[in-house]
């Protein structure tokens, strides 16, 4: 009877070992359209891609000087998505409203975040 609880408990926890989901790398270029925000200071994203999440901002860059800020961020991840927001001006968009989320496939996955600074309309492309 003893040995039968042993093997009980081994199987067990073998079984619950074997429950922890595969990452995989998420490579996520933001490109937000700021040509109508007057002042510009700081532009950056913000979510639960960084560790500890909301904590560390991701700066957006405009080389070109299109309008448009880009910024890049890879993150290991086995999570169905991640939220985040936009900031300028140390204050973040779309206040009073849901923060932005993309989805995740369940494979490593290249992916283009394009959206304009304060207005919900996004278009994602994954590569």
């Amino acid at each position: 009877m003893k040995l039968l609880k042993q093997l009980s408990i081994f199987i067990i926890t073998l079984s619950l070992t074997n429950c922890v989901q595969e990452t995989h790398l998420k490579t996520i270029n933001f490109k937000i359209d700021l040509s109508t925000v007057e002042v510009i200071n700081n532009p950056s994203v913000k979510g639960e891609f960084t560790n500890p999440s909301w904590e560390k901002a991701i700066t957006l860059t405009d080389s070109d000087n299109d309008g448009i800020y880009e910024g890049k961020v890879e993150v290991r991840s086995a999570q169905f998505g991640m939220q985040f927001k936009c900031f300028n001006n140390d204050e973040f968009e779309l206040q009073g409203s849901d923060n932005r989320f993309i989805t995740f496939e369940y494979k490593p996955e290249t992916i283009i975040y394009e959206a304009t600074y304060n207005n919900r309309e996004e278009t994602i492309t994954r590569k």
